[in-house]
């Protein structure tokens, strides 16, 4: 489900009402905990984080002159979605995050091959997804990007 925004309050504005603190917490959750130089925007029809051009002018290749994407946050029908490329490019860093994943939850870990879901928002693990965002810098996603997946 994509929600056409301008921007990021407006993504925010446009969520059902129920879901936008939590959401706005996640948001702010990884945003304050990124490494510098990833750069907010809208994309793929939802709040993300991403290479600027005038750090990797290469883009991402599947929609050339675009910024490369990392992190991505959406209100999905019956979920809130984190999608983050670090895990599913580096088994390691996917392995951590499952291993954690108990220690910061009660709930039963679901999950995609980049995205993690949230069906019940009160019990999402911000301290670990404030782990998880501190993990990867952008010169580290850059290698890990031509490395894995530019031909």
């Amino acid at each position: 489900m994509q929600i056409p925004a301008i921007s990021i309050e407006d993504y925010i504005s446009k969520i059902p009402e129920e879901r936008q603190e939590v959401f706005k917490k996640l948001f702010d959750t990884v945003n304050d905990n990124l490494p510098k130089g990833f750069k907010e925007n809208i994309s793929y029809g939802m709040v993300g984080w991403g290479v600027p051009l005038e750090t990797y002018p290469a883009g991402y290749h599947c929609t050339p002159g675009s910024p490369l994407p990392f992190i991505g946050l959406a209100s999905q029908k019956n979920f809130i979605a984190l999608y983050h490329m670090g895990i599913y490019a580096k088994p390691d860093l996917l392995e951590w995050f499952v291993s954690e994943f108990p220690k910061h939850s009660k709930r039963k870990l679901d999950m995609g091959k980049s995205c993690i879901r949230f069906k019940k928002t009160d019990d999402i693990p911000f301290g670990l997804i404030a782990e998880l965002s501190k993990k990867m810098t952008v010169d580290g996603w850059i290698e890990c990007y031509e490395s894995n997946f530019k031909k």
